[in-house]
Order: C-alpha cells, then sequence, then structure tokens
C-alpha cells in the first residue's frame, strides 16, 4: 500500500526502512518565497537532521546547514551587497535550518521523495534568524496571540500555463507565450476549453492532494491558458506552509511533462495578471470561535470592522509586501479584474477589499498580492495592517458603492515600483509593525530590483526607439 500525504517520523521510518523513501528536502524559503535547501539521504536525515524527538516532537538533531547569503540574493541567484543582516564585511557565514515536523509529507510526484519545512535559525545563538519570511510572519501571528486572535487565510493563486517547456520558452526568448497556451480564448469557468490543460491540472490537484494539501477545486481563468487551482483555508501560518509547498511542486508537476506554468503577475500587457487573492478571517484563540459577524453595518462585528479598518489604512504603504517587482505593477490595469483602488465593498470586484461570506464565513477579501508574493510576507503585512486597526480602535465607514476603475479622490494603489519603495520607506507604521531589521532587509530588496531594471535596455525600447529617435 502506498503511503502519502502528510507523515509522522516512525511512518517516514517505515519507508525509509522499506526503501519506499530514499530522499528528504529538507527546505525553507528565501526572500522570493522560493524553496532552498538540500536533499538529504532518507537514513541520514533520520538519524542526524532530526535526531531523537523532543517531548513536544520538535527535532534535536543537527538540522541542515546552508550559507546566509540565501536570504540576500536576487531572483537571478545574484548576491546582493548592502543587507544589514548578511555580507562581504561578515563573511556570509552559515545558519541552520530546523525542521518542522508538522510539515513532513511524501511528494508523490517525485520518485521516492518526502518534503519538510524548516524554520531558520542562527548557528550560533540558535536564535531565529528575522528576516527569514517564515519567521516574519511568525512573528505577526505572536502579536496576534496577544490580542486572543488566531488568523486564518485562503490565498487564490492563480496561473498560466503553456505546452512548451521552460526551456523551450527561454530559448524562445518568451516571443511565442500566446501561441504556446492549449487555448485562443477566456476559458473563465469554461469545461470544454480547461479539458485542453487537464492532463497537467489534473495531475496538479491529485499531486497535491496525496502530499496532505487540501485541494478544493480548479477552474479556468480570464485568459487563454490561465488556471486558478484553491486550497482550503487555513491557520495563517499552515496556510502558507501550504501555498509554497503548492507553488513550488507545481511547477515541479509541470516540468515533468515537458511543460511550464508561470506565477509571474502579468506575463501579457494584453492580458489578465495573475493575482493572489488573499481571504482573511479572525478567531477566538480560546475557543476557536470566528469573529467577523456581528451585528454592526453589513453584518460585521466591531472588531472584524476594525479589521478591515486596518487593511484599508495601511495596504497602499504596505505594497511593497504584496508586489514586489517591477512587473507587479503591470497587473493594476482598470477593467481588468485586478484592483486599482484601496477601497472595501460587499462583493464588489473593482475594490482593493471584498466583504464576503457571512456567519461563521464571513471574511474579506484582499485582492491587491500578485501571484507572484511570497505568501510569508504578504500574509504578515496583512495581519499587521489588521491588527493595528484593532489596536487604534478604527472603523471601516461605509462601503464603497460603484466602478472603483472610474472613481475619483480615492486612494490608489501604487502605479509602479518606485511609488511602492517610496510609500514603504516613509511608513513609521510598516518599521515599527514589521521590526527594523525585516524593514530595512525588504526595502533594500526592492530598491535592488528596481536598481537591476535600470542596467537592462529593453526589447521594448530598441523597438520603440532604434530607427524613430
Amino acid at each position: 500500500m502506498t503511503t502519502t500525504g502528510l507523515i509522522d517520523l516512525p511512518t517516514l521510518d517505515r519507508l525509509v526502512a522499506d526503501g519506499q523513501i530514499d530522499t528528504v528536502v529538507v527546505a525553507f524559503t528565501d526572500v522570493h518565497g522560493r524553496l532552498m535547501g538540500k536533499r538529504v539521504t532518507g537514513r541520514f536525515f533520520l538519524d542526524h537532521v532530526v535526531g531523537s524527538p523532543a517531548p513536544d516532537g520538535s527535532a534535536t538533531g543537527e538540522g541542515i546547514e546552508a550559507c546566509n547569503y540565501l536570504m540576500t540574493v536576487d531572483v537571478d541567484m545574484n548576491v546582493i551587497a548592502g543587507f544589514e543582516y548578511s555580507d562581504w564585511e561578515g563573511g556570509y557565514g552559515d545558519f541552520r535550518g530546523r525542521p518542522d515536523l508538522s510539515t513532513l509529507r511524501v511528494t508523490p510526484w517525485l520518485d521516492k521523495t518526502a518534503l519538510v519545512l524548516c524554520d531558520v535559525v542562527d548557528s550560533q545563538t540558535e536564535q531565529a534568524v528575522p528576516v527569514s519570511p517564515r519567521q516574519v510572519l511568525q512573528a505577526q501571528l505572536a502579536r496576534a496571540a496577544e490580542h486572543g486572535l488566531t488568523v486564518k487565510l485562503g490565498s487564490e493563486l492563480e496561473f498560466f500555463a503553456y505546452e512548451a517547456s521552460y526551456e523551450d520558452l527561454a530559448r524562445g526568448k518568451y516571443r511565442t507565450l500566446e501561441e504556446s497556451t492549449s487555448s485562443w480564448y477566456n476559458l473563465d469557468y469554461h469545461i470544454f476549453q480547461t479539458t485542453k490543460d487537464e492532463p497537467l491540472i489534473r495531475a496538479i490537484r491529485n499531486g497535491m492532494l496525496d502530499a496532505g494539501l487540501p485541494v478544493e477545486f480548479s477552474k479556468g481563468e480570464a485568459a487563454p491558458g490561465q488556471h486558478e487551482l484553491n486550497l482550503r483555508y487555513a491557520e495563517a501560518l499552515k496556510m502558507a506552509d501550504n501555498h509554497t509547498i503548492y507553488k513550488n511542486g507545481a511547477k515541479e508537476i509541470a516540468y515533468l511533462q515537458g511543460k511550464a506554468i508561470t506565477f509571474m503577475a502579468k506575463p501579457s500587457i494584453d492580458q489578465p495578471g495573475s493575482s493572489c487573492h488573499i481571504h482573511s478571517s479572525i478567531w477566538s484563540l480560546e475557543d476557536d470561535r470566528p469573529l467577523c459577524a456581528g451585528d454592526g453595518p453589513n453584518g460585521m462585528s466591531p472588531i472584524f470592522r476594525s479589521w478591515v479598518a486596518g487593511l484599508l489604512a495601511h495596504s497602499q504603504e504596505l505594497s511593497l509586501c504584496f508586489a514586489p517587482y517591477i512587473n507587479s505593477y503591470k497587473r493594476y490595469q482598470p477593467d481588468s479584474w485586478a484592483p486599482t483602488a484601496v477601497v472595501w465593498s460587499p462583493d464588489n470586484r473593482t475594490c482593493g477589499l471584498r466583504l464576503v461570506g457571512h456567519g461563521a464565513g464571513m471574511r474579506v477579501e484582499s485582492r491587491i498580492p500578485g501571484a507572484d508574493c511570497n505568501p510569508y510576507i504578504a500574509f504578515a503585512a496583512l495581519i499587521a495592517a489588521g491588527l493595528d486597526g484593532i489596536e487604534s480602535g478604527l472603523d471601516c465607514g461605509d462601503p464603497y458603492m460603484g466602478n472603483a476603475y472610474t472613481a475619483e479622490e480615492i486612494p490608489r494603489i501604487p502605479s509602479n515600483l518606485v511609488e511602492a519603495i517610496r510609500g514603504f520607506e516613509q511608513s513609521d507604521f510598516a518599521r515599527g509593525a514589521l521590526g527594523s531589521s525585516v524593514f530595512e532587509h525588504l526595502l533594500h530588496a526592492a530598491r535592488e530590483e528596481w536598481k537591476s531594471s535600470n542596467n537592462v535596455v529593453t526589447e521594448w525600447e530598441l523597438r520603440r526607439n532604434f530607427e524613430r529617435i
């Protein structure tokens, strides 16, 4: 009988002894939300990386060591100088990845392989590395716990699927993206058109289920080749873990089929972009009771109105955490299904914040983040904003009614990365809520992203200026 899903150490021990598992991927995320780490032989993982479990079930072994430069790289894996956390002056030493055994699972799309996520700690002090994305989120969850709250989130990831491989698309300089999709028109909710990609999408759905991720459904989205696959909402840290495993696993599954998918926010300016809508709700830590619904306006409780007010107050200055790249801001186009306005309304998809559900299912959907966001950072920013609304006793006021794309004199999402950097660097709230070290780390990464874009002459510039200027 094949073992799938989440497993414990005794089960892994048995699977390794039986030869069903020979490799464990031991991973953490970098600032871009990508899995980094090592592939460890099964027996070495059990004997040395984990060791004898502590009474609370945590690992007591050596963990894995990795160079701390991994928290300071750009998307091309180039080392970026100037980070406070780690630089050439400090010699780029090691940190340690401590496996969180609650994330241990079989990854069925990789032969005889399991995966576990790590918390990153300093190799000398054993203290958590504050700029590690998982720790950034854990810090905000600790703040929520001080208020007696649990935050539950659901992230809806959209992506584009292509019949060509990653290598073929790269060799063609990505000029054949439109020709490489299996459909050539909007496939939103379209059963026949999504059938064309079903060999890939079905493999992703079933692969995630067999890895212990709670898949709800998949559907076509509003552009040729665009899809969405949704996982069941969960407590915030678990949701971020699931999001990260799913995103990495989906790309691996596509690669193994000779195909490609991208979570880039805006692969084509002529088509809708890919979002990461984040649904948030607050619950009582004591008895797991939902706290969003109440007898206030729009059926909301006072504390939930304050939560929404915090998102309204801070989403502009925190946009860097939801949209971290140059390309991210090309998604925010009028009439594109991506929001441009930081206003809230019941079930209105032109607004940045959309109130949905009722009773225990009431929640607010932030439509601002793109599929390219790091879920740990985006979740942490959203929670920090919501908590500030509660701590400050804010109220979200009346909802916006109408088409927020055409409204005048309402707050707007920054139109480009430069505006986002400026808003973030001037935000006393962001520095205070995230902590100075995390604030400076994210800010420096964004500045370097902008700097990198200025070191390139694009095909668009050549086409526009070479002959005509």
